[in-house]
């Protein structure tokens, strides 16, 4: 058996850039590249074997090292999970920048590898420059904070580990059910040590996606349970996109005349026009998602974890004699709820569910009641998003304006605020991934950097930003990187003055109107912020719009523009669509002077009530 002697840092770049994943029949890398912010934890050892290998494996080099995590995970979400990104960092504040991108990636089930250096193994020259000591355990550094926030953790504390800890890694990232961020702390020293690896461990490999069909007692259960259920409702989630079952899902879903309601994740599931199609559900979902749910008998639940805003805290799906069928390929989610579980992956679970149910239908008044319910909220949501005379527009009209000047294949991309609930209701998706929001960590900042990756994958298609003046304060530094990379973004900033969606929410709680707003905030003077100033002086596009008119013809504008353009429009942080929407949980302070707290207490425990009781 031959060898090759390679610093471990090379050995692990070139073992990366070999493997290969299969998309749409065609044999691509599954690693895109790698993110980089060069520190003296791995400007040496890493940055000399990326250099080594820059023109087959590209490194991208980025602002922020959070923001680069983000982009890294957007591009794999855009990419079905089919090809992900590596991250790697210095020791010290570079690691640990990308803890929250881990966590994020980790509550989203999506794949990223992260490599921050780590310590020296040998401890020869204790403490080094950023290096976090624990006066009780030596073996503790900064990179132990991804543990908890990682599928698979490894510390690479000698060249040989570096061979298990990869495939073990590998394994982690692949698997549609384990799959999530994996952190390999890579010690600095050991970074730059050479050894004698097996040549056959850089042989190309072909990592093809695992469909596991489901058990045949638990396909017969689920086909029994659809069978006997008079009010069936599908729930989309994510796994029907990284499974590419939304073709098999609208199939389904039309022959058996079942609605289908779509959680954040799941959004672009099924075009809005098709007939089936209900939009979102929950919290921020669609006033006919939730009128259907909320009578349903039997809940149909695809490729979803059934969070808190899917499920209205619980109590959408409070009625315990009303039926959860959840097909996922994570057993763990597969039992959340008492359900029945069907263990399998989205398109082979619901081609065997199709299979078994024969001619089987929902009842006609069913079906009947699914169409009159959508004609009705179909009504509804144009009052929301059409112009108005207000001096400041909602963000339901920003919403209505940005759809008008869009086609069906754009992507629109958000994460957090006020924005992710009006475009869950509001927003009509196209095209299949043309909606990309990241809800189930709901971290500020992602949008700009997500939508970078968003763009690294998808660059035919016109991938439209809509962030809020918070978020955007909180991580814009990739608005230069996308100028540098040549990926064009089209931003749409609204400026409310401060966190509008936060200051709705403590107004519902009872509390007075406090630290959200920048006006309701301890100041000497108010901040005058030039969003336009900023943006240009990095790289990108900029003008202020004064109207929902001036709004559309910017962002048919900025679609032939040759690089990034940010949009800002003043907005009202009042107003939200109360129409449609369920109830959250969030807890209301039992005792307060405030009789805003009491009154607001008062129909809190009301709601508690519903709650389904087993979870």
């Amino acid at each position: 058996m031959g060898t090759i002697r390679l610093t471990a840092a090379q050995a692990m770049v070139r073992y990366l850039s070999v493997q290969m994943t299969e998309v749409d029949g065609e044999t691509l890398p599954l690693f895109a590249g790698c993110w980089a912010i060069f520190g003296h934890g791995n400007v040496s050892g890493m940055g000399e074997a990326l250099h080594g290998i820059r023109d087959s494996f590209p490194t991208y080099r980025a602002h922020n090292e959070q923001a680069m995590a983000h982009a890294a995970i957007a591009y794999a979400k855009a990419m079905r999970r089919r090809r992900m990104m590596a991250c790697t960092t210095s020791i010290g504040p570079g690691a640990t920048n990308m803890v929250t991108a881990c966590a994020l990636a980790h509550v989203n089930r999506l794949p990223v590898l992260l490599v921050p250096g780590d310590v020296f193994a040998s401890r020869r020259p204790d403490p080094v420059l950023q290096q976090v000591e624990s006066f009780g355990d030596g073996t503790v550094s900064a990179s132990d904070c991804f543990r908890p926030v990682s599928r698979y953790f490894d510390r690479i504390a000698r060249p040989e580990q570096l061979m298990p800890a990869l495939e073990r890694a590998l394994a982690v990232l692949t698997d549609p059910a384990e799959c999530g961020p994996v952190t390999l702390s890579f010690c600095q020293d050991v970074q730059a040590e050479a050894h004698d690896y097996p040549a056959r461990f850089f042989e190309p490999r072909l990592r093809r996606v695992r469909r596991p069909p489901p058990d045949t007692a638990e396909l017969e259960e689920a086909a029994a349970a659809l069978r006997a259920a008079k009010r069936p409702v599908i729930v989309a989630g994510g796994g029907v996109l990284y499974a590419s079952a939304e073709r098999d899902l609208a199939g389904f879903a039309q022959r058996r005349g079942i609605p289908v309601v779509e959680t954040q994740a799941g959004k672009s599931s099924l075009p809005d026009h098709h007939p089936n199609a209900m939009g979102a559900v929950g919290v921020t979902g669609t006033g006919a998602s939730n009128a259907l749910a909320a009578e349903a008998d039997l809940l149909l639940a695809v490729g979803t974890r059934l969070a808190d805003f899917t499920t209205g805290s619980a109590a959408l799906v409070g009625d315990p004699a009303s039926r959860i069928v959840m097909l996922n390929v994570q057993a763990f989610d597969a039992g959340k709820f008492g359900a029945l579980p069907l263990v399998a992956d989205a398109r082979i679970g619901l081609a065997a569910l199709d299979g078994a149910l024969g001619d089987h239908a929902a009842p006609r008044a069913w079906t009947e009641r699914m169409h009159a319910e959508k004609e009705r909220w179909d009504g509804t949501a144009a009052a929301y998003t059409a112009p108005g005379n207000a001096e400041r527009p909602s963000d339901a009209q920003v919403i209505g304006a940005v759809q008008r000047a869009g086609r069906p294949s754009d992507v629109v991309v958000c994460a957090a605020g006020g924005l992710p609930g009006e475009l869950h209701k509001l927003w009509k998706s196209g095209d299949a991934l043309g909606y990309h929001l990241e809800y189930g960590y709901s971290c500020m900042g992602y949008e700009i950097a997500g939508g970078l990756g968003v763009k690294m994958a998808l660059p035919d298609r016109e991938v439209i930003v809509m962030v809020g003046d918070g978020s955007y304060l909180m991580l814009n530094s990739e608005i230069a990187t996308s100028v540098m990379l040549g990926l064009k973004l089209t931003i749409v900033l609204l400026d409310n003055g401060g966190y509008g969606c936060i200051n709705r929410l403590q107004a519902e709680c009872g509390g007075a109107p406090f630290n959200n707003l920048l006006a309701d905030s301890r100041h000497v003077a108010l901040p005058a912020i030039d969003f336009v100033a900023h943006a240009r002086a990095l790289g990108a596009g900029a003008r202020k719009v004064a109207s929902l008119a001036e709004l559309e013809a910017a962002v048919e504008e900025a679609r032939g523009a040759p690089t990034t353009q940010v949009i800002l429009i003043d907005t009202d942080a009042g107003p939200s669509t109360d129409a449609g929407g369920f109830w959250w949980d969030v807890a209301v302070p039992e005792v307060s002077a405030r009789p805003e707290v009491a009154t607001a207490r008062e129909g809190y425990d009301r709601r508690r009530a519903h709650q389904r009781a087993v979870n």
